[in-house]
């Protein structure tokens, strides 16, 4: 990977030692990096450059990690950037509120250097990844699966890379039920370590951004015990 082509990842931590170590190993996966010790500096390079993936840990002076997540999702200018969260070891309520704020993965500390390179790696494959050339409509909801944009009743729904590519593996295969580990080869790729609680998470904040009212979806449902399908008859309205 050259040096005017590497992707770019944004490092947020306030542990100098953690900075000098996750910078490293991106550098010498040919990563280009830049570091911010808060999400106040951090907001400041983001508005000045593009970014392909942030690293974002929870534990941040200022703005915690977990709502500087949310600011960024909200933002249309970073909606859609990867972002893979650093979480102390144990703290799961945390992990489920990241992931729920628009976070695609996390890692938790103390953590392997080479297993946080391949989540970042893995994130960045499926935000690359373009499925075929073309436009899925079910009633008021579009999916186009070029521009990776989602359109309800004419307005865009604001996704993560995640999100999307959850809708679109279920919308392409609407009717057929498909299970959590289903989803999770489809979506994570090889990543085993990955909770099936996760799948929930997700569809969860799917459902929220697409149904008028997500406690009786329209679009994506639950078979019980089984996992989720995407409803192969809707109407308009």
């Amino acid at each position: 990977m050259s040096q005017d082509c590497a992707k770019q990842i944004l490092v947020i931590d306030d542990e100098p030692d953690i900075v000098e170590l996750v910078s490293y190993h991106l550098m010498k996966e040919g990563f280009a990096v830049d570091a911010a010790p808060d999400a106040e500096s951090a907001l400041v390079m983001l508005r000045s450059k593009h970014y392909d993936l942030v690293s974002l840990d929870l534990m941040l002076p200022g703005i915690q990690g977990i709502e500087f997540c949310r600011m960024l999702r909200e933002d249309p200018r970073t909606a859609t950037v990867p972002i893979i969260m650093l979480t102390a070891k144990g703290e799961e309520i945390d992990r489920v509120i990241g992931l729920e704020m628009g976070a695609d993965d996390y890692v938790t500390k103390p953590f392997s250097p080479r297993e946080l390179i391949a989540r970042i790696k893995a994130l960045l494959r499926r935000s690359n990844r373009k499925p075929p050339s073309t436009t899925l409509t079910f009633g008021e909801l579009e999916i186009d699966t070029e521009r990776y944009k989602v359109m309800l009743r004419g307005r865009p729904v604001q996704l993560t890379s995640t999100e999307f590519k959850i809708l679109l593996y279920l919308a392409e295969r609407k009717g057929k039920v498909i299970t959590r580990s289903q989803l999770l080869d489809a979506v994570w790729n090889d990543d085993d370590a990955v909770e099936q609680r996760k799948v929930d998470v997700h569809i969860r904040r799917l459902r929220t951004a697409l149904e008028s009212n997500p406690a009786r979806p329209k679009y994506i449902k639950t078979l019980r015990g089984i996992g989720y399908y995407f409803e192969q008859n809707i109407s308009t309205g």
